[in-house]
This record gives structure tokens, C-alpha cells and sequence, in this order.
């Protein structure tokens, strides 16, 4: 099995059909940001009109890099995703300094962030000190790599389940959030008072799309997709609508629920709205620590479903450790890929608490998503003749909206926060002699 290879060039099997590539994408996205997230943007924009317009133009951007992306997921249904689109649009310079981002950088300390906080939850019902946050995490880590390790059929059954369960919690708890016993229409007046400002908008749309990240994640997973060229199309465009559906119903609800001043004071605001639903009688904390723990390991399974595949497709493609594209050829699955990434993970979340783990990750995916888009235009130029079963919705307005959205939000990033995002490029920046020094070193190897 692991030295054949599809019409595409994939040796990995074709397992998940149209509604596990939708549970991949939703369970990836749904972590723990919508429970943290509203009420740090309320913090920031202060009037629910902003706080509202910034929520509705970070789903509008995620579906407009969604809707682009079907174009490239359909025509190369690869694994790595945004690596392939990369590497065919700009070439092999590029493309490994995205993997080379996601194993310094986005992966290990994504996987460590989310697992960080559902053993922190796991402090609700069971008392855990620092130390021991910290070894559960780690565990968390190794179970889901494990489970991965097992087959990608069997992480499809966890996600499928983790999925409609988060999924279903989150849509009862905005519903019963109208129902709560401080709720008021009069919280959303005024809507704007003295209106916004541009550059408090995008400094708290970065946090916004900090929730919305992973609707990019199914691409990853393209060479695993059935009828590729139809699937992964509409799962990214029905899995990420979705998506954005549900998080503009919890931030009405949440407003609806808490005056915005209160709610700008309550970083777990979904525990807060709960301890105010009469339903839920003294018991919201629990019930939210639950769902918090669900949320967080599907989005922990599916970080690690989709993350090891850049990886593999690298070393697939001869731009890594050739070792790194092993199949494992019981459970036809990218094994040393997956331990690689929880072994990162695992180091990660033992030296680094939540706030450093989600400082390494934020913004350092996002100048790979821009390029990733903008290889649509260059492969319709290079490409014409490349089979597309699907064509970007609203091209080239579309992605040309995408790309200035994500410029403006890494110049902003710069601009506020020169220091940290500086160091997030300068590690990325330190792929590029690795990338030469391994040319040099194969082209000795050549003699």
C-alpha cells in the first residue's frame, strides 16, 4: 500500500467521504477561542455594533479564503493543502518555509494551547496543580496521536461524534442564553455610539480569526478525501458557513445576555452566561466545563489528523527526511509524520504556558494563507489546462478581498506589536538557510 499512489500521486487512502470532511473542518475550527475570544473584542470595541461588524468580517474573510480554496482543494486534491497550492503556484522555496513554520512554530504550539486548556478545565471537577496541567496536557497529546496512529477512520469516528456534540452545545447554549434572567434588548443601545476606529477593528479581528482558524485545516487532508473534485469544495464551504452561523448567533446571545461592559470583564463568558440561564440552576459551570473539554479534544483530534500530513507531504515530495513519509503499512496511516508532531507537542506544552503557546501561534500561519490564495491567480495563468471541477465564487473579487484583508491584518500586527510578530517572521525567516543548507548537502550526497 505504501508505495502505490492514486491519480493524484497520494498513498494514503481515500477514507473520508462529504460529513466526516465536514466534522474534520468544523471539529478543527470549534476549540477554545469562541469561549475566550468575545469577551476580550468586547474589551476592545466597547458598542455592539463594532463588536458585531468585527465578528461578521472574520467569517466573511474565513468563507471568502474558503471559497477560494475549493478551487485549489478540487483541482489538487494533495496532501499538505496549502503546502501543494504553495509549492505548485511559487515553487519549493516557499512551500518549505510554510512546513517549516508549521514544525517550529504553528503545530506543536497550537496542539499544545488547545490541550493546555482542556486539562485546565479538567481543574474544574478535578483539582490539578501547574505541574500537573501541564503532564495531563501532555497526555491528551499522545492519546489523540494514538488514535491517529490507529487509522484515520477511526480519528473520523471520534471527530464525527466530538463535532455534533460541541457543535449542538454551542447552537442550545446562544438559544437558552435568551432566556437568561439578566437578558435585555436594551444591551444592544446604543449600537455605535461614537463610531469605530479602522485600526481597533483589525487589532481585534487578529483574536477573532485566532477562533475561525481551521477552516483551512480539511486542505491538509485533501489526499485522504473521496471524489475529491466534488467533496472537498462543499465540505469547505458548508463546513466553514456553518461555522460562521453559529458564532454570530453565540455573540448576539451573549450580548443579549450581559451588558457589554460586564461582558468585557468576564474572559470565561460562556461560564458566565450559563450561571445565568434558570434552566441550568447554580450548575452552568460544570455544564460549560464540559463542553469546553469536548470542544477542545475534538479540535485536539483534529489538529492532529490534519497537521502531520504537511509534514508527510514534504518528505513525500523530497523537500524533508525522507523517513518522514513512512506509511505505516498495518494501519495505512502517516505514522512518523503524527509522532513527530506529538512529540513537538508534547515539548511544547511542558516549557510553555497558554499565553506563550498562543502568542507563537497567532498570525504566523496567515502570510501562508495569502499566498496559498494568491496561487489561484498564478495558476490560472501558468495552468490553464488544470482540470477544475470547481471555480472560486465571485473570482477574482473574492480572493483579491481575502489577500487585502490578510496584508492589513499582518501590517497591523507590525505595527502594534512589532516585537512579538517580529520574532513569529524571524523563526520562519530561519528556514531559508535550512532550506539551502539541505540543497547543498543533497547535491554532495549527488557526487
Amino acid at each position: 500500500m505504501s508505495s502505490e499512489r492514486d491519480a493524484w500521486g497520494e498513498r494514503l487512502p481515500r477514507h473520508l467521504g462529504l460529513w466526516s470532511a465536514v466534522s474534520v473542518l468544523v471539529g478543527s475550527t470549534i476549540g477554545s477561542g469562541i469561549f475566550r475570544v468575545p469577551a476580550s473584542v468586547a474589551d476592545r470595541l466597547h458598542e455592539p455594533g463594532p463588536v458585531l461588524l468585527a465578528w461578521v468580517v472574520g467569517g466573511i474573510i474565513a468563507l471568502f479564503g474558503a471559497l477560494t480554496y475549493a478551487e485549489l482543494a478540487a483541482a489538487l486534491p494533495r496532501s499538505g493543502g496549502v503546502f501543494a497550492y504553495i509549492l505548485e503556484g511559487f515553487g519549493p522555496l516557499p512551500a518549505f518555509l510554510f512546513g517549516w513554520s508549521e514544525l517550529t512554530v504553528i503545530r506543536a504550539s497550537a496542539l499544545g494551547a488547545i490541550a493546555t486548556i482542556l486539562a485546565e478545565y479538567l481543574g474544574y471537577f478535578i483539582h490539578l496543580t501547574p505541574e500537573q496541567v501541564r503532564y495531563v496536557a501532555a497526555a491528551a497529546i499522545v492519546l489523540v496521536a494514538l488514535l491517529n496512529y490507529v487509522g484515520v477512520a477511526s480519528a473520523a469516528v471520534v471527530m464525527n461524534f466530538t463535532t455534533v456534540a460541541k457543535y449542538g452545545a454551542l447552537a442550545a447554549l446562544a438559544l437558552l442564553a435568551f432566556t437568561a434572567r439578566t437578558g435585555s434588548a436594551s444591551h444592544f443601545a446604543p449600537a455605535w455610539g461614537s463610531g469605530i476606529r479602522l485600526s481597533l477593528l483589525t487589532t481585534a479581528l487578529i483574536s477573532i480569526m485566532w477562533t475561525y482558524d481551521g477552516w483551512a485545516d480539511l486542505s491538509f487532508m485533501g489526499g485522504e478525501v473521496k471524489d475529491p473534485g466534488r467533496t472537498l469544495p462543499r465540505a469547505l464551504i458548508l463546513g466553514t458557513t456553518g461555522i460562521v452561523i453559529v458564532y454570530l448567533l453565540l455573540n448576539v446571545a451573549y450580548i443579549y445576555a450581559v451588558p457589554l461592559p460586564d461582558m468585557a470583564g468576564a474572559p470565561l463568558i460562556a461560564a458566565t452566561v450559563a450561571d445565568r440561564i434558570p434552566l441550568f440552576a447554580g450548575i452552568g459551570g460544570s455544564v460549560i466545563s464540559a463542553v469546553v473539554m469536548i470542544s477542545c479534544f475534538g479540535a485536539l483530534n483534529g489538529s492532529m489528523m490534519t497537521g502531520p500530513r504537511i509534514f508527510f507531504a514534504m518528505a513525500d515530495r523530497n523537500l524533508f527526511f525522507s523517513v518522514i513519509a513512512r506509511v505505516s503499512p498495518r494501519y495505512q496511516s502517516p505514522s512518523v509524520a503524527i509522532w513527530l508532531a506529538a512529540m513537538l507537542g508534547v515539548i511544547y506544552v511542558l516549557f510553555n504556558n497558554f499565553q506563550q503557546l498562543a502568542d507563537k501561534f497567532i498570525l504566523g500561519i496567515w502570510p501562508f494563507y495569502a499566498l496559498a490564495v494568491a496561487a489561484v491567480f498564478v495558476l490560472r495563468r501558468t495552468r490553464p489546462d488544470l482540470l477544475r471541477p470547481y471555480r472560486t465564487w465571485g473570482y477574482p473579487v473574492v480572493p483579491i478581498l481575502f489577500l487585502v484583508a490578510s496584508v492589513g491584518m499582518v501590517v497591523n500586527a507590525l505595527w502594534t506589536d512589532p516585537i512579538n510578530t517580529g520574532i513569529t517572521f524571524g523563526i520562519i525567516g530561519t528556514g531559508i538557510p535550512v532550506y539551502f543548507a539541505r540543497k547543498a548537502w543533497e547535491g554532495r550526497e549527488g557526487r
